[in-house]
């Protein structure tokens, strides 16, 4: 089952961010402007540095009444000026709107770090998209997380074998219903995959641990998607081969998008590029 937990991944990703960085700085740096948009929410720190996560909208069933709505959500107008300290408190938080945020802003602190020291240690980098990354063979059996219309199209293109895992079946097309499988079979077919491929939306649930347990010895797996944190140790420890995230170019003109309700078409290649990590 895709079960979430408040522990796992993200905490270590989080510890790996504030061990890098150190104390001092999660305290200093602060909220300059979060704009939490249809698609996206991204951050953008006091030093400029920006960060992105997907815009969890359907995991809020109370997004019909603004009071409940309000429950779920950061406090607008208190959220410029927070320290990224205490904004990453809300990854611990069963909220997933602010643990989104939280994520945003652990993603712009990782922005931080790779300006300051460099690619994450342990990792090659390869610009563009993980799809190309994982350099697929044919035959191997794909498993995906998550409707993602891109990798459905390129695995119906090459008649790669696969299955997609979803929670969701309205959002498939009919002729991609034939793939769906229900989330509750994720262990047998995970565990059946040569390759896993997940957007990073399971960090925003926290199922990704769970996902990783079932992997095979030798499978591929990719975590893919702005909400990817681009850090590599925590990932390499789970089996990820490949972390397909990205980075920030224009924090500003970037924020400035998504409050007109901008997604990856108006971003990628402008404000935001593709950058993996191979692991």
């Amino acid at each position: 089952m895709l079960t979430a937990t408040t522990t796992g991944l993200l905490a270590e990703l989080h510890a790996d961010v504030a061990d890098a960085l150190g104390a001092q700085s999660l305290e200093r740096l602060r909220i300059a402007r979060a704009v939490m948009g249809i698609f996206f929410t991204g951050v953008q720190l006091d030093n400029g540095v920006g960060g992105l996560c997907a815009t969890p909208i359907k995991s809020v069933p109370e997004a019909v009444c603004c009071p409940s709505s309000a429950l779920a959500m950061p406090v607008p107008g208190r959220i410029a000026g927070r320290s990224a300290a205490e904004v990453l408190q809300d990854l611990y938080r069963p909220q997933d709107l602010r643990r989104a945020l939280a994520i945003a802003t652990l993603n712009a602190l990782a922005e931080t770090l790779w300006q300051q020291d460099g690619p994450p240690p342990g990792a090659r980098v390869v610009e563009g998209d993980a799809f190309d990354a994982l350099a697929i063979a044919p035959g191997q059996r794909v498993a995906l997380v998550g409707a993602f219309p891109p990798y459905l199209r390129a695995l119906r293109r090459s008649g790669q074998p696969f299955q997609v895992l979803e929670l969701d079946p309205a959002t498939l097309k009919p002729e991609e219903l034939p793939f769906f499988v229900p989330a509750e079979r994720a262990p047998e077919v995970v565990a059946q995959a040569d390759v896993l491929i997940t957007t990073g939306t399971t960090l925003i649930n926290d199922t990704l641990d769970g996902l990783l347990r079932h992997l095979c010895p030798g499978a591929q797996a990719a975590v893919v998607g702005p909400t990817a944190i681009l850090r590599a140790a925590p990932f390499a420890r789970r089996g990820v081969t490949v972390v397909g995230g990205t980075r920030v170019r224009a924090a500003a003109e970037l924020l400035d998008l998504l409050a007109e309700g901008g997604s990856g078409y108006h971003f990628f290649g402008k404000s935001v590029e593709r950058i993996c990590l191979c692991l």
